[in-house]
């Protein structure tokens, strides 16, 4: 280590030879992603065994040849690692799955500096989160929102970080959440294709969009149970947007139960959920399937609906 960065020497063999150099250096050292190469060599980080700074990551590599990589340590990211409870539904050396609660946010932000999942994380994996973009941060490679409770995957290290983000980039993740719909949908079982994008009256809500003017977001949903005023739904995602199910179910007249953003619910449902306490949407991500970045085995994880919506569906059944 040198001052704020880390110099590693990379020796590239016969089998480089002509490979883009990101690639080959991709492949020499496995614990950074090709991504974090490709943007060390375009700052002009790695340099030929003359001390000339190689800056075209397309370029093609001469091999064999000793190569220097200067690579910078991580900046903080000023998180406060806390011994919090968390609910492990996974663990090995690449990847965490944890078992989120209703109520806990997943960043840190101002308001929220505290008492999140990356200030559980930081404690639980002890540094061993990955760092894609040269910040010390736990690798968060999707979100859930706040009040609502489930399965949500982070890296340990930029190899794992970078394939499952390009699973998620591909739609290729089994997602599937369980779901109080307000009503009857119509039909029992159907499919939302409506691009999303932000509210032009609220711009920290989503809204149903024009196709040119936001993301394409598809949820395919499920009738499981018909309840009193709410029907029990699975939700399977095609694609993973901010507030997706919650957006969706409202358009087509079925808002959650309990969303206090997107739906409002009407007596006599409300006066249950008001005697209930209950006030958030009544969403979870109970399945989670994907393959494991690194040793390619199918990994499927389901979780229980927790207690304040397994006791609401019980009030609420018929």
């Amino acid at each position: 280590m040198q001052g704020d960065e880390q110099v590693l020497t990379v020796e590239l063999g016969d089998e480089a030879a002509g490979l883009r150099l990101d690639r080959a250096l991709a492949e020499a050292l496995p614990d950074l992603s090709r991504e974090r190469v490709k943007s060390l060599i375009k700052g002009g980080r790695v340099l030929d065994a003359s001390g000339a700074t190689l800056w075209d990551p397309s370029a093609r590599a001469s091999a064999p040849a000793t190569l220097e990589l200067r690579l910078p340590r991580p900046a903080p990211a000023h998180n406060e690692a806390q011994d919090l409870d968390l609910v492990v539904a996974y663990e090995d050396e690449h990847l965490i799955v944890v078992d989120k609660p209703a109520g806990m946010v997943v960043h840190p932000a101002a308001g929220n500096l505290n008492g999140t999942l990356v200030n559980a994380l930081l404690h639980h994996c002890a540094g061993q989160l990955s760092g894609i973009g040269g910040v010390a941060r736990p690798g968060i490679v999707h979100r859930i929102d706040k009040d609502t409770s489930g399965l949500l995957v982070a890296a340990k290290h930029d190899k794992a970080h970078e394939g499952l983000a390009k699973q998620f980039a591909a739609h290729s993740i089994d997602r599937r959440y369980r779901a109080l719909a307000t009503g009857r949908p119509m039909p029992a079982n159907g499919t939302v294709d409506a691009a999303l994008g932000r509210s032009s009256t609220n711009r920290k809500k989503m809204a149903v969009v024009a196709q040119d003017r936001g993301k394409h977001a598809v949820t395919h949903y499920t009738t499981i149970e018909p309840l009193k005023n709410a029907t029990l739904i699975e939700c399977r995602l095609e694609t993973g947007r901010t507030h997706q199910v919650r957006v969706h179910m409202a358009h087509i007249g079925h808002p959650l139960v309990g969303d206090p953003v997107y739906g409002r619910a009407r007596k006599p449902l409300s006066d249950v959920l008001k005697a209930r306490n209950f006030a958030r949407q009544a969403l979870h991500a109970a399945h989670l399937g994907f393959i494991h970045p690194v040793t390619g085995i199918e990994v499927a994880l389901d979780s229980e609906i927790p207690a304040d919506m397994r006791e609401l569906i019980d009030e609420l059944r018929v």
